[in-house]
């Protein structure tokens, strides 16, 4: 598998986020404005096509300003009621794995919004990827409130004690609000390490 670069302007966002339904407003109000900024700025998105929590709040915001949206969801959760039943399209997939891999081949840039271990194993795993030369699109980390300030001190502890290069800081970028992330996505920077972790040359 290689989820090598998409060369060329950003179109299409994946974005990582909460299905859980008892969050805090702040974070649903931060998921409604970035559904509208990403139709405002040409975007289409590409999530989990959940109805409840962020996800539900980001999907019914680009719907409601005439934005397209594209949900990928295992079977499990469409049975389970789990799915957004108003979405441009839906893709259907029979695992997890293909769930993720998909979204991700989709998108030309993944957003990850605050979110429950759900989130933080597809974010992980996107860095991951990128890490290892399989993806070298955008990654934007949505840093609201604060919320990914441990993860950030833990790659820091990782980077002092030699369990990550320090130039895989400049993997992601991070925001603060959602006029950050589309700046992010604006400004497209590219990420191109003179090798990846099998190279030897940024170990």
């Amino acid at each position: 598998m290689n989820l090598s670069e998409k060369n060329g302007t950003i179109s299409s966002v994946c974005v990582y986020c909460a299905s859980s339904p008892h969050i805090v407003p702040v974070y649903s109000d931060v998921a409604r404005q970035l559904g509208r900024l990403l139709v405002e700025n040409g975007f289409s998105c590409i999530n989990g096509a959940g109805k409840a929590g962020l996800m539900g709040a980001l999907n019914d915001s680009i719907l409601e300003s005439g934005g397209r949206v594209t949900g990928v969801i295992p079977r499990f959760m469409v049975d389970s009621g789990w799915c957004h039943p108003k979405l441009s399209e839906t893709i259907v997939t029979e695992t997890m794995h293909e769930r993720k891999q998909t979204m991700t081949q989709l998108a030309d840039a993944v957003v990850a919004l605050p979110g429950g271990v759900g989130t933080m194993e597809e974010l992980l795993e996107i860095i991951t990827w990128k890490q290892l030369g399989l993806y070298r699109n955008p990654i934007v980390i949505a840093n609201i409130n604060d919320y990914y300030a441990p993860l950030f001190d833990l790659f820091d502890k990782m980077i002092a004690e030699n369990f990550m290069a320090a130039a895989y800081r400049d993997m992601w970028q991070v925001a603060a609000s959602p006029e950050e992330i589309i700046g992010c996505l604006k400004k497209n920077t590219p990420w191109n390490p003179k090798g990846n972790k099998y190279d030897k040359k940024v170990l």
